[in-house]
Order: C-alpha cells, then structure tokens, then sequence
C-alpha cells in the first residue's frame, strides 16, 4: 500500500516538473523567436491614399505598427517630421509601410509642359484652331478668359438671335499640346528663336487643359459642343468689365 502510495506521488511530481519543462522551453522559444524577428515601428497604411494627397491625409490614414524587420522594406518611415508639402506619388493601399520614396514635392508630379492643378479642381482640355488660342501664344500656367459663342437658342428673350459673351474670367491652362510643326526653310542667320516661334504661324489645332471647378467643366464642355469657343490672354492684372451679352443687331451700337 505504501509502495503505491510512493509510486502515484513520484509519478505526480514528475507530470508536474515536466510540466514546468515544457511551459519553460515554449516560452523560452517564443522568446528567441521575437528577438530574431527582431521587431521595429514603423508608419503604416491603414486606408487608401489618393495619388497626390497633400501630407495631412496622409498623416490621417497611417498608424505607426510593430512590424517584424525581415518584412520591413529598405526605406520605410517611423514619422512624417520634416515632410511638409510633400504629397503622395502613387496611391497608397492599406496594410502596406509607407516608403520616404512615394512622398515628393508637388511639382514632380505634372507632365513636361504643364503646371499642377490646383487642390479641389479637375482638368478638362478643348481643342481649337490657332486664332482661337491667341494664335497659339497660350502656354502651361498662363491664365485666360473664355468667350462663348452661340448661332441661337442662348438667350431667353431673343432665342432667334446669335449671342456671345466671356463667361469665365482668368482660367489656369495646365498644359498647351500643339501639333508636330513641318519642315520649314531655315531662319536667317541671327534670328532669335523666341522672336521666330512669336512670329511663325502655327499649323493644325491646339490642344489646351483648363483647371475648373465641376460645374464650370461642365459649361466648358457644353459651350464647346453646342457653341465654339474663343480664348482671351488674361494675366491676373487684367481688368474685368461687368458681363455682358452680345447680340448681332446690338453689336454696332
């Protein structure tokens, strides 16, 4: 009886030290696992980031997270200190870490020959003839006013009549596409090339892109479907005169 007795305590101490054991070695390794992780912070995406958002929605959509560092790519950021004005180059998905990389100034982001578009505006582009664009003499970044033309059905109390006005005043061109110019004769020696690109007449039409809110975007498209389109050279000194509405019988008056 004692024997037994002996032997069921024995075997309880045993199940309990090998118990110990084996919680040890589990934690043991749990522990030497972390440390070759090796686990670093670092900001990462927690909601999609347009391309181009300025650094605020960024800030808003990352969260700095423990990453273990064998999944952490080579310039992952920890903070956005000393970023400002950058914004996002690509479009930034969740769950990825936020590379230094994707932020860059604002201008890297336009195409040769244009300018950026302002914060809460769209583009929209029109095509015209040369005489319309101030003989082709509009540029990326100038601003200009746009005359819209119409045979009839314009104005209300003279739908019969054709009518015209500049609806918008000091619109941004972003970007000015022109076609390929044909072979020319060569200029006379010592002819400045910005006098003789002013001074050569310009062949085929022009492509322009306007920054505009959506509403005027969508009377910039109605105005060049339904009616034509003319373009004034409008700096920012220019003066603006009270709209008014020109009609055929009024024009000479």
């Amino acid at each position: 009886m004692k024997t037994r007795l002996l032997g069921g305590i024995v075997a309880l101490v045993l199940a309990i030290v090998g118990t110990l054991l084996l919680v040890s070695y589990v934690q043991g390794s749990e522990a030497r696992a972390q440390e070759d992780l090796k686990p670093v912070e670092v900001l990462v995406i927690q909601e999609q980031v347009p391309q181009g958002s300025d650094l605020e929605k960024i800030k808003a959509a990352v969260k700095l997270t423990s990453l273990p560092s064998a999944s952490v790519p080579n310039g992952a950021l920890k903070s956005l200190e000393g970023l400002n004005g950058k914004v996002a180059s690509v479009e930034l998905m969740p769950g990825e870490p936020l590379l230094g990389v994707r932020l860059v100034d604002p201008e890297s982001l336009s195409a040769p020959g244009s300018v950026p578009v302002p914060a809460g505006m769209q583009e929209i582009s029109v095509q015209l003839e040369a005489e319309r664009v101030v003989g082709g003499r509009i540029a990326a970044g100038d601003t200009v006013g746009i005359v819209v033309l119409f045979d009839k059905g314009a104005v209300k109390e003279t739908p019969d009549l054709e009518s015209g006005q500049q609806v918008f005043h000091k619109v941004l061109v972003t970007s000015v596409q022109r076609s390929l110019p044909k072979a020319s004769a060569k200029a006379p020696t010592g002819t400045d090339p910005a006098e003789q690109a002013n001074t050569q007449l310009p062949t085929g039409q022009i492509m322009v892109t306007f920054a505009r809110n959506d509403a005027d975007s969508a009377k910039i498209a109605f105005g060049a479907h339904f009616g034509s389109l003319w373009l004034t050279k409008e700096p920012s000194t220019a003066t603006e005169g009270a709209p008014v509405i020109v009609k055929k019988p009024e024009l000479y008056r």
